[in-house]
């Protein structure tokens, strides 16, 4: 992907990764090193539990987002800091097997008044399963420099 900076950004903008599935063995090894909650750990429990087999952590769908938000690379190699995360919403259970898909779209860019030389664009994620049924929300703030050569 080609470098992009808050100059190149428009409000509307959307993209949307490649799906990426989350094993059982995976959902497990986070979980046990993580969440270890018996819905993510304990075969036996999850089948007995309201999930009726084991599902995975939200902060595993999570993580899984950011790295295929870094795997992307939707502004090429620009410098970008996050700041913040609002309204995380995990919607439905995330279970083994499950395709991820990732759409975010540009809600705001705004340039900063008293650094004139970058600004933050706030963004919407939504994660969706095979089915096309929402399972994770948020939205982020992100901080990048406003054209080339400014180092944040």
């Amino acid at each position: 992907m080609t470098d992009r900076y808050l100059d190149d950004l428009v409000v509307g903008e959307t993209w949307t990764g490649q799906p990426f599935v989350l094993g059982e063995a995976e959902i497990l090894d986070f979980a046990r090193l993580y969440d270890p909650q018996p819905m993510h750990i304990d075969l036996a429990a999850a089948s007995a539990g309201r999930f009726g087999r084991i599902i995975a952590s939200g902060w595993h769908v999570a993580s899984r987002v950011m790295r295929e938000y870094v795997d992307t690379a939707p502004f090429g190699a620009t410098p970008m800091l996050g700041i913040r995360i609002d309204e995380l919403c995990w919607l439905k259970p995330v279970r083994p097997g499950d395709a991820l898909s990732v759409h975010r779209e540009i809600v705001e860019v705004t340039r900063s008044r008293s650094k004139p030389d970058r600004g933050t664009i706030r963004t919407f994620t939504r994660v969706s399963n095979q089915h096309g049924e929402p399972v994770l929300t948020f939205f982020n703030l992100i901080q990048m420099p406003a054209h080339a050569g400014v180092v944040l």
